[in-house]
This record gives structure tokens, sequence and C-alpha cells, in this order.
């Protein structure tokens, strides 16, 4: 009897261990507001968009060595970007750390909508598009 609930315990402990894949679970935009919509209250605002979609394209796999390539190539479009100072990668978390010239400091998740950075309305006439991969 001891036996048998010690193995129910240790299945129901298993069970609720969640996976350590953060990737899908922050790229989905289930419930959250149209990134075409936030773009379009302000030029900051569009950059920030146009460098999470930038940085979903740049997606490959969940290794170190993808990861740490992804986040580099989304911050150097981040850096192409005319009103973007600073910008800080976290590949492991999947984020950039954005700062604007305004003094806005933004964390950019990877926003995988299907569409590429250059797509995103309201961006400014300076704004590059990304380099061939």
């Amino acid at each position: 009897m001891a036996r048998a609930l010690a193995l129910i315990a240790a299945l129901v402990v298993l069970a609720g261990c969640r996976g350590y894949d953060l990737y899908p679970r922050l790229t989905r935009q289930a419930g959250l507001l149209p990134a075409d919509r936030f773009a379009g209250y302000g030029r900051e605002q569009a950059e920030a968009v146009a460098i999470g979609r930038e940085f979903a394209a740049a997606h490959r796999g969940g290794s170190p060595e993808e990861r740490a390539r992804q986040a580099e190539a989304a911050a150097a479009y981040a850096r192409s970007l005319p009103d973007v100072v600073t910008v800080t990668p976290d590949p492991l978390g999947y984020r950039l750390t954005v700062q604007f010239k305004s003094g806005w400091r933004v964390a950019v998740i990877p926003i995988d909508d299907g569409k590429r950075g250059p797509e995103t309305p309201n961006l400014p006439p300076g704004a590059a598009p990304p380099r061939a991969r």
C-alpha cells in the first residue's frame, strides 16, 4: 500500500513538471493586442514590433548556439533602426532589452505572426530592411 502511494505521488509530481522549451509559450500571441495594432501607437512601438518579428524570423532551433545566433541577428536588425540606442540580447530567455532615444526601455520577445520586420506599419523612413541570411 505504501509503495503504491509513493508511486502515485511520484507520478503526480512528474506530471506537474513543465517542459523547459519556452519558445512556443513566448511566441503564442493568443490574448494579446495584435502586433500591427500595437505598432500603430507610435514610432518606437512599431520599431519594437519590427524587432520582435525579425527575432522570430531568425529562429532555427533551440540549441544554445542557435539561440545566440538568433539573438544576434535580431540585435543587428535593432541596431539598424534609427531610434535604437542600445540592445542587450538574452539568448537563453529569448528576449532583447532595447533602449530608445526617448529613454523608453522595453523587453522584446519573438513575434511569430508570419510577417517580417519591414512589413510593420508605422515604421520610420530610415528603417533598414534585414540583411539576407
